[in-house]
């Protein structure tokens, strides 16, 4: 049994659903920001950068609501963000069906990124740790039948890059997947971390849960 709280700070069912695997409760609050207002040049550093001003949103709202921190167990806020990597841009959530189409058949016998972030902010010390992990997806020939198949049904409009590679239309069409967690001073690799991709690498979470309940 945790000792401590957790609020996730998105509404992504991927996230929740992975947060869940972990053996984790937890409550759900969404940052309502406009992420658009928030650029950087790299995908590291805007990742970050969003789950952090998440973060600050949610924190705001929950003083705005009278939330107190009482003295005992604590309460762990996690934020996350991710976008994709393609032919050198940054690809986020698609404007519209038309990018989303254009997104996805350039996935198709090629290889896209994602790189992701997780912010754990503990709301009773203000301590705050953070860190962002990179996946290498490569794909083999996606079908134009696949690829309107899943226009149609539209759950790909509203994740960054319409990239699920977790999707049953989509996974038949995945031929590897590599990835890499930025651990500030050195780079763990590993292979096929479906959860990295999905928006919530497992391994970097717990280790960042930790840290952040362990400083004082």
């Amino acid at each position: 049994m945790a000792s401590f709280k957790i609020i996730l700070g998105s509404s992504s069912a991927s996230r929740k659903q992975i947060l869940s695997e972990m053996g984790y409760q937890f409550t759900v609050m969404g940052a309502d920001i406009d992420e658009k207002l928030i650029r950087k040049e790299k995908a590291e550093d805007l990742v970050m950068a969003l789950a952090e001003a998440k973060a600050d949103a949610i924190i705001a709202k929950l003083k705005e609501n009278g939330f107190e921190e009482g003295n005992s167990e604590p309460t762990l806020l996690i934020t996350a963000d991710q976008v994709v990597l393609h032919g050198g841009e940054i690809r986020e959530k698609p404007r519209d069906a038309d990018e989303a189409r254009q997104f996805i058949k350039g996935y198709s016998k090629g290889h896209a990124s994602t790189v992701g972030s997780v912010m754990v902010t503990n709301l009773k010390t203000g301590v705050r740790k953070g860190d962002w992990e990179k996946a290498e997806i490569y794909f083999h020939e996606i079908p134009e039948e696949v690829i309107d198949n899943l226009i149609k049904e539209g759950d790909v409009l509203y994740v960054a890059g319409g990239l699920m590679v977790e999707h049953p239309l989509t996974s038949p069409f995945v031929e590897a997947m590599v990835s890499s967690l930025s651990l500030s001073s050195f780079v763990q690799t590993m292979v096929g971390t479906i959860d990295s991709v999905m928006g919530l690498p497992k391994a970097l979470t717990e280790r960042l849960i930790k840290e952040a309940i362990q400083e004082q």
